[in-house]
């Protein structure tokens, strides 16, 4: 179940607490990717509070918005970089996405793996893909005032696992959000404090969110059958064939199978 962009919008741009989300988690993007000049960006779900960094650099910047969230323009001082879409139909060419990050789109996907199939496609061969899922063990998956409580939630073996099984190969992971989902003026003013305390100890099970990457892999085995491997279905193989053969009419069967005249039935 997707949240409406309206909550979405609200939480990261109109309250403290999701202020404060939006900047740890991207702080740890940007220093992840760095330099990307030149390079084509899109993020898939609510990925523009982590976006804006890029703006200035990369060459082209995207932010497909799934139609059942709904879609906003962004940036809001700027021309639109927004588009809505399909799930599973993107309006991108093949290998057209240098770096791609997805946010609040694939924990509330009815179709993961439709979904990771369409990044797989859209990916360019030596792209690099960031997921950014709510922690099964952190304190966020567990809170309804953030829409990381919403959906499924992942550890890191389960993401990596799908990941794999649609084409990717997991190259790096970290955490975020180690501060508590808490409006309380004490914990917003602590957020950054306990965010580089949660950065440079390193303990993933602690934060709120995984941030897992992967590249593209071309050798990935597709899904279905080939082409030339495909028959039809033979629903009527070892049915019997009759040997039987129709019976010869006479000139009696005639007369009880032609249409009776009422004069004869008189008769």
């Amino acid at each position: 179940m997707h949240l409406d962009v309206r909550q979405l919008r609200d939480f990261y741009y109109r309250s403290q607490l999701g202020r404060a989300a939006q900047k740890g988690v991207r702080d740890r993007l940007v220093q992840r990717w760095g330099d990307v000049r030149g390079l084509t960006l899109a993020g898939y779900g609510f990925a523009v509070p982590l976006l804006r960094p890029f703006l200035t650099q990369a060459e082209r910047i995207v932010s497909l918005m799934p139609a059942p969230q709904g879609v906003m323009h962004w940036p809001a001082d700027g021309d639109n970089h927004s588009v809505l879409c399909e799930e599973a139909r993107w309006p991108l060419p093949n290998d057209s996405i240098d770096r791609l990050v997805m946010m609040h789109g694939l924990e509330t996907s009815d179709r993961p793996l439709a979904l990771l199939d369409e990044a797989h496609r859209a990916l360019a061969p030596h792209g690099r893909a960031l997921f950014i899922l709510p922690s099964r063990g952190g304190l966020w998956a567990r809170s309804d005032a953030t829409p990381f409580g919403f959906g499924r939630p992942y550890t890191r073996r389960q993401i990596e696992r799908q990941l794999q099984e649609s084409g990717f190969v997991p190259t790096g992971h970290t955490s975020a959000l180690f501060f508590p989902p808490s409006e309380r003026r004490f914990w917003i003013r602590s957020a950054r404090g306990i965010e580089r305390a949660g950065s440079k100890w390193g303990v993933e099970r602690m934060g709120g969110v995984l941030m897992i990457e992967a590249v593209r892999r071309d050798t990935a085995a597709p899904r279905g059958l080939r082409v030339t491997r495909r028959a039809p279905l033979r629903v009527l193989e070892g049915i019997p064939v009759s040997g039987a053969q129709p019976a010869w009419r006479t000139p009696k069967d005639d007369r009880l199978n032609r249409q009776i005249n009422p004069v004869e039935l008189q008769e």
